[in-house]
């Protein structure tokens, strides 16, 4: 097991300590706000020992400067799915295993590429990743209900390809997930909109959602739906999609300074949502 030396295990675990966003006015108010930590595009990569103590460290600061999330959601491409088996995927979730909360998974375009062949594939990943009973699977997405909040984990990957999609599948769990009226946050890997404002078709092709307008169309209309979260770019960004807070996180694989791996906090009380990115350092 790798361990944190690099630039070690304190600086991390006395780093400047978590505050909430507001302050809650009484106990019931605070038993009824959902907190959780975002975190996309960490590439744990079994040969990058710095990638591994990335993650342990992440684990770390999590658990001693936020010991009251209600869970961790990793995003995709959460491990570079590059070697022969199984066993970078058993690390990672060996790692977020020792998170004192619970933490749940969708896939990224590495986990849907898997190089060599025999690294895994989607039944591989639903086995290690969507067995938790909190959650309720449809074909290659999930439900989760916490404090009266729906959180949809959804697949937007394609088989051996880094852009994404929605199948008709999804769209329709995710509908009849909405129709239910309770507020609600999509969680999935490919973002809707070229908020970098790239230019090149290739480039947009392979980071935005190919059917964004009727994902859009579909989805985006709900009141209910109240916040989208993504990565795949490794660009942060906060934007609005209709009344819907649409956030990107920046790639924790990108550092802000020595030590600094980006996650976003995030705060839901009566529908209304507050969020800031924090770093591990």
């Amino acid at each position: 097991m790798a361990t944190i030396t690099r630039r070690g295990f304190m600086k991390g675990a006395l780093a400047v300590s978590a505050f909430p966003l507001v302050s809650p006015a009484n106990e019931a108010e605070e038993n009824n706000r959902l907190k959780f930590i975002h975190i996309t595009d960490s590439h744990m990569d079994l040969s990058n020992d710095e990638s591994v103590e990335a993650m342990e460290l992440m684990v770390a600061f999590v658990n001693k400067n936020y010991p009251d999330l209600d869970f961790v959601l990793f995003g995709g491409d959460n491990f570079n799915n590059n070697v022969k088996g199984n066993s970078d995927a058993l690390k990672f979730k060996e790692i977020i295993g020792k998170l004192h909360c619970p933490s749940y998974v969708v896939r990224g375009n590495k986990e849907s590429s898997p190089k060599p062949n025999d690294s895994i594939h989607l039944n591989e990943f639903k086995s290690l990743f969507m067995d938790d009973k909190a959650l309720t699977v449809q074909g290659k997405d999930w439900l989760l209900e916490k404090k009266g909040v729906q959180i949809l984990g959804l697949d937007s990957c394609i088989e051996n390809a880094n852009n994404g999609i929605y199948t008709q599948e999804t769209i329709h769990f995710a509908k009849k997930v909405l129709n239910a009226g309770k507020p609600s946050i999509i969680l999935n890997h490919h973002p809707y909109t070229n908020y970098w404002k790239g230019t090149e078709e290739k480039d947009l092709h392979k980071y935005v959602l190919n059917n964004t307008k009727e994902v859009q169309q579909a989805l985006f209309s709900y009141p209910n739906l109240i916040l989208t979260l993504s990565g795949h770019k490794h660009i942060d960004s906060v934007t609005q999609i209709k009344h819907v807070k649409v956030v990107v996180t920046r790639g924790f694989i990108r550092p802000l300074d020595m030590d600094m791996y980006p996650m976003r906090y995030i705060e839901i009380h009566a529908g209304k949502v507050q969020e800031k990115l924090i770093y591990t350092a």
